[in-house]
């Protein structure tokens, strides 16, 4: 059982039953420093995930080399790319430097494809974004992950979660103290899950119209080069 000292149980209960296969949750965060609030902040995700009734994932960044500056089949690529593909649902959090997220999180989603193969590995995949700051509370870097998202053809939740000072927010034991920042935490999770069910179960709302026309039209050079 995962410990969540800081949850009321009576507030917050598991949203999958367990009767069908556990949404499946990655989380990327944005620092390989030994103490990063950016990967305590995903890993008190990642808890509160388990405890919804989701399968989680953490990709640590350690070693992935910089996009185009390795070959495609270097093994770090291969297993966050496997991670994405794995996944319906994702928690991006990135600390704030100079304004904006950083280069170390940005390096894992430019090492995506917008396809492989005949399929988007990101597209119609629900989206939470985190962020921490050693400072006071900005909303930059969380605007520029939506931004992201969106590109990546992501269903980014409403919610999210923007930790200021974050060496105040941690206890020595590596976990999110309880506050209103923690709660909000909590917020974003149950929110995440919540979309991850609802679009597995109606995928047509992330369908497109212009894609089932493009995959009518190679059908059809298919078919009419057979019957050459």
């Amino acid at each position: 059982m995962t410990t969540l000292p800081n949850l009321d149980p009576t507030l917050s209960s598991p949203l999958h039953n367990g009767l069908e296969q556990a949404p499946r949750i990655l989380l990327l965060y944005g620092s390989t420093r030994p103490r990063s609030f950016s990967r305590l902040l995903v890993e008190e995700a990642a808890r509160l995930l388990q405890h919804l009734g989701a399968d989680t994932r953490i990709f640590d960044p350690s070693g992935l080399p910089l996009p185009d500056d390795a070959p495609g089949d270097h093994p770090k690529v291969q297993e966050l790319l496997e991670l994405m593909q794995w996944s319906e649902g994702q928690v991006w959090c990135s600390p704030e430097r100079h304004g904006s997220m950083s280069a170390v999180f940005k390096a894992q989603i430019d090492w995506v494809p917008l396809a492989l193969g005949a399929v988007r590995p990101t597209q119609g995949k629900t989206l939470a974004v985190m962020q921490v700051s050693g400072g006071s509370q900005s909303f930059n870097t969380v605007n520029q992950l939506r931004v992201l998202g969106r590109w990546m053809r992501m269903f980014t939740i409403p919610n999210q979660s923007s930790v200021p000072k974050a060496f105040m927010e941690f206890d020595d034991q590596d976990r999110m103290k309880p506050s209103a920042l923690y709660d909000r935490v909590v917020d974003v999770m149950e929110e995440l899950v919540r979309f991850t069910l609802l679009l597995r179960d109606h995928p047509e709302l992330v369908d497109r119209y212009s894609e089932r026309k493009e995959n009518a039209e190679e059908l059809s050079r298919r078919v009419n080069q057979r019957s050459i």
